[in-house]
């Protein structure tokens, strides 16, 4: 997969900051490994940076970060992956997916949002992390979330996540054609601070031959112009 990315950081006042990326990703299989990489556009202050996830699902995920400003990639520890991406709502864990196994879940019911059949979890997470306790509506069809809640050890709601709008991205044609459900807009709402974040995903595209060995420390460095034009 490619896209587009747009990232506004609105404060509590309505003042906003712009991210503008570009993200790959590539699913070695249905619920295997998958590999991200996000590269920044703009503001000028974070303009090549980049960012790159292995995803496992049997081990922890190995996250990196290269801040041209100083040549340096550096590895993302394990227990940094609930921090903020670059000032976001969002944490790195976020932006890359949390594995299942790192939950126990529970089928709360089955309800609809808005017009949507859901499936309602309740996932607790197995480790120590920012919260106790996710509460996701999962669409039945599509099996895509549509909204999360957070809550902290208090039991208060602290952060919201919904899938605002999403998009049937087609690729081929005749029998060889494939829909790919995809959230091309989302959001994630602190609700102790009012400030939040809004994504949008645009030039989404799939299938596009992506190799394990393009997402290298090579490619952080100096990607590929093809990648980022």
């Amino acid at each position: 997969m490619k896209a587009r990315v747009t990232m506004e950081l609105i404060d509590k006042q309505g003042g906003k900051r712009t991210r503008e990326m570009t993200m790959l990703r590539r699913d070695d299989s249905e619920g295997g490994k998958q590999k991200y990489f996000i590269y920044f556009h703009e503001p000028g202050d974070v303009r090549g940076m980049t960012f790159m996830v292995w995803k496992d699902p049997v081990k922890e995920d190995d996250r990196w970060i290269f801040i041209p400003a100083v040549d340096l990639v550096r590895r993302i520890a394990a227990d940094d992956k609930r921090s903020s991406f670059v000032g976001s709502d969002f944490t790195y864990e976020d932006v890359s997916g949390r594995d299942v196994a790192s939950d126990t879940h529970t089928l709360l019911r089955k309800e609809n949002l808005g017009d949507t059949n859901c499936y309602v979890v309740q996932s607790l997470p197995a480790e120590t992390v920012d919260y106790t306790k996710r509460i996701s509506w999962i669409d039945m069809k599509s099996f895509l979330p549509l909204k999360e809640e957070y809550y902290d050890a208090q039991n208060e709601l602290f952060r919201v996540f919904t899938a605002v709008r999403i998009e049937e991205i087609a690729v081929g044609e005749g029998g060889r054609r494939k829909v790919f459900p995809t959230v091309t807009k989302r959001t994630m709402n602190n609700e102790r601070t009012g400030h939040r974040t809004e994504v949008v995903f645009q030039s989404v595209s799939y299938n596009l031959g992506l190799s394990d060995e393009d997402f290298s420390e090579r490619n952080m460095r100096r990607p590929p112009s093809s990648w980022i034009r």
